[in-house]
């Protein structure tokens, strides 16, 4: 955990961050603030869970800073000092939820109880955010989604351990096992069309209930709605004793499904099932069989219901797995995952060494689709392939990189490089644009609101965003930043110009001088005042 100590007394934040042992209470870091607006700034872009703060400060006093804190974030815990035993103050405390309210100067017992009894509380609430029987809520509350992108994922052949299987499976309350089961595809046919934007959504929930009422005496079904507009279904038989074999008895339960569609929701339906497979192993694979027998022997064909052959026997031969395995190339690239899409290619260009070293054809369809993913990835951010790669894009305009396995290879992970280091330095630059903005903005209203959220605001990025990519580029956070700014612009108004203290002051953004002075001289060992004298 992270505790901030805030008070305009210098020593009382000193004593307390370094002199306790708040680490014995779980307490990993503890942030320095001198002034509320510098305890907000700290809060914006550090995950503080405990406030210690004095009550009565220049500028903003503890109640106030409590309700900003508030308007932020409602689980930061809050302590309050005071040199008051004032009960009004006590009073408001507690209101704004104040964990304890101790009077200076706290007894060390007393202080560290206070803080141990807001850890105890963020822990608390934390576990209850956290417990099991929540996340069990959640779970179910979203369990049909869950499920159906579960079985969409292994339509698309999203490669899974074996362990993550069975954890999913248990999760989400599917009682499927590794081994044998089959898949259904099912289209709705023309006499639905009417409905596709009234009410479709409702038919296909429909389908899917009298689907499960049908199958589930005799199979545990799994159904989603996959991408094609197809129902597809996963079917796995119970270990009942049938008079007739699975094979026979699924195609009788895919008639009565047509059947009864057509009697109650007046549309037609056609079916293509496919023959046993160990699923999860060869889900994909069958999946995309099932297609294949919709697309190339029902066709516009109605009303069919039709047993996809065994693979040995079926239409897809020779195609390619490993570079429509998803994520594909594009998605990696758009997410700058430079390793996994480095891997993903020497994935590809394995499968092609082994299965299709022979095959110009393969080679060729995988380059096109290399060749794509680059080029969207090229114009998404706004250049012309060509002008990143230079010469390198000869061989992919006549065609040589597509020649050979090797040449193809080699041409590909080049440009991958050259794709990457392009990124790398737009990074850069964009990072250089955002810098100076906010330089630029800090110098032009270094008299008014230059808070990390006027910042972001400014420059259109989230605080937390905004600092981390100023320190990164500067090495400086950029509440140092503007701290050091207002600084060094005070020391040079102090010896080369004649105005007041208050006046730099109020020019540099402190409207308290008292407090202007104050911070001045923790800076410097000496006043404003004494510094002009001296310079």
């Amino acid at each position: 955990m992270q505790m901030i100590i805030v008070d305009d007394e210098a020593h009382w934040v000193d004593n307390l961050s370094m002199n306790k042992p708040w680490h014995t209470l779980g307490i990993e870091q503890v942030h320095k603030a001198y002034s509320a607006q510098e305890a907000l700034r700290i809060i914006e872009t550090h995950p503080i869970d405990i406030v210690i703060s004095d009550i009565l400060m220049p500028e903003m006093t503890g109640i106030e800073l409590i309700e900003k804190i508030r308007e932020r974030d409602k689980r930061i815990k809050c302590v309050i000092l005071s040199g008051h035993s004032d009960f009004e103050y006590a009073k408001e405390a507690l209101r704004h939820q104040a964990v304890d309210y101790l009077l200076k100067p706290p007894m060390d017992n007393e202080l560290l109880a206070a803080v141990k009894s807001a850890v105890d509380q963020l822990n608390a609430e934390w576990e209850s955010v956290s417990s099991h029987e929540r996340t069990q809520y959640t779970l179910r509350e979203n369990l049909p989604l869950l499920r159906g992108q579960l079985l969409l994922s292994a339509f698309r052949g999203e490669r899974m351990p074996t362990e993550e299987w069975i954890r999913k499976l248990e999760n989400y309350s599917l009682p499927f096992q590794f081994g044998e089961c089959a898949l259904l595809l099912v289209r709705m046919e023309d006499e639905f069309g009417q409905y596709r934007n009234n009410g479709q959504q409702l038919l296909e929930y429909a389908i899917i209930n009298i689907a499960e009422e049908i199958f589930g005496e005799f199979a545990n079904i799994w159904g989603v709605k996959e991408e094609h507009g197809y129902l597809a279904f996963l079917l796995q038989f119970k270990e009942t004793a049938q008079e007739v074999g699975n094979d026979i008895l699924l195609e009788k339960l895919s008639m009565q499904l047509q059947a009864k569609v057509k009697q109650f929701l007046k549309g037609s339906l056609s079916i293509v099932s496919t023959e046993p497979f160990h699923f999860p192993d060869q889900l994909a694979e069958r999946y995309r069989h099932a297609l294949a027998y919709f697309r190339q022997i029902v066709g516009d064909e109605h009303e069919f219901v039709m047993r996809a052959g065994d693979l040995e026997r079926g239409l897809s031969h020779g195609t390619l797995d490993a570079i429509h395995v998803l994520p594909g190339l594009n998605n990696l690239l758009e997410a700058g995952r430079w390793e996994a899409a480095e891997e993903k290619l020497q994935e590809v260009f394995a499968e092609l060494d082994e299965r299709w070293s022979d095959s110009w054809e393969h080679c060729m369809e995988t380059g096109y689709i290399i060749a794509s993913a680059y080029a969207q990835f090229s114009h998404r951010n706004g250049h012309m392939l060509a002008g990143i790669l230079g010469d390198d894009i000869e061989p992919l305009q006549s065609g040589e990189a597509f020649t050979t396995i090797s040449k193809l290879r080699s041409w590909a992970m080049g440009v991958l490089q050259k794709l990457k280091l392009k990124a790398s330095n737009e990074v850069k630059d964009v990072r250089s644009v955002y810098v100076k903005k906010t330089q630029e903005f800090v110098q032009a209203n270094l008299h008014d609101d230059v808070s990390l959220r006027a910042l972001a605001d400014h420059v259109n990025l989230h605080p937390t965003h905004l600092s981390k990519l100023y320190k990164i580029e500067t090495g400086e956070g950029v509440s140092e930043y503007v701290s050091r700014l207002r600084m060094e612009t005070a020391c040079h108004k102090l010896v080369s110009t004649d105005r007041k203290v208050y006046e730099i002051s109020a020019e540099i953004g402190y409207l308290d001088s008292a407090y202007f002075i104050k911070v001045f001289k923790r800076q410097f060992g000496v006043t404003p005042q004494e510094y002009r004298e001296g310079n």
